[in-house]
């Protein structure tokens, strides 16, 4: 059953990658439009529209929200690891699903909630420097993030699901780095062994 499901992998890797490729063009965009304006205002022959704050602040909400969705995946967010060597497996594994609910809790919220207001206030609205352009597209990154962030989280349950019935030893962190992750504790906890020895030794 697992080898059947993993073969979607690819998909979520695409969507991933093209997640990524559009935070990256927004990021372009952000910089590009940003030094345009500030040198709009030194240089003369240099434009600088009045709708550059609105762009420039409606293209980093999208970027912010859709790097959360992405950072979901590679377990990036900040967490709390210092404790993880000292927890049981079963312990390590509750903590990482009891999250991943809440996250997932969350990212419906966004969904919901951010399709209702992009709906109703953001479809009445106009951006100031743009009247024809309806202030829904600043609302809009909400939702969008929301969705991103509950496809991701079901390839994270999926998962977990698949360490529990294959009881394979649990790897918290990232699911691309997982390995790594688990090297880097195991590295982590010979080292301070070693060094205890070492210390024991000339005591």
């Amino acid at each position: 059953m697992f080898e059947k499901l993993d073969r979607i992998k690819p998909v979520y890797d695409a969507i991933y990658k093209v997640v990524l490729v559009i935070c990256k063009l927004l990021l372009i965009a952000d910089i590009l439009i940003t030094t345009m304006a500030v040198m709009g205002r030194y240089i003369s022959f240099i434009p600088d529209p009045s709708w550059t704050e609105e762009v420039v602040l409606t293209l980093m909400s999208y970027m912010a929200v859709l790097s959360a969705a992405l950072a979901i995946r590679r377990g990036a967010h900040i967490r709390m690891t210092a404790f993880d060597r000292y927890l049981p497996d079963g312990v390590l594994k509750a903590l990482d699903i009891l999250a991943d609910l809440m996250v997932f809790a969350f990212a419906i919220i966004m969904l919901v909630v951010g399709i209702q207001y992009a709906s109703t206030i953001g479809s009445k609205g106009t951006y100031v420097s743009m009247p024809s352009v309806s202030r829904i597209w600043m609302y809009l990154p909400v939702p969008v993030a929301g969705a991103a962030m509950i496809i991701f989280e079901l390839e994270t349950f999926y998962a977990h699901i698949k360490s529990i019935v294959l009881k394979s030893d649990y790897m918290s962190g990232a699911i691309e780095d997982k390995d790594e992750v688990t090297e880097a504790l195991k590295k982590a906890a010979e080292e301070e062994a070693a060094m205890k020895g070492k210390e024991s030794d000339k005591k």
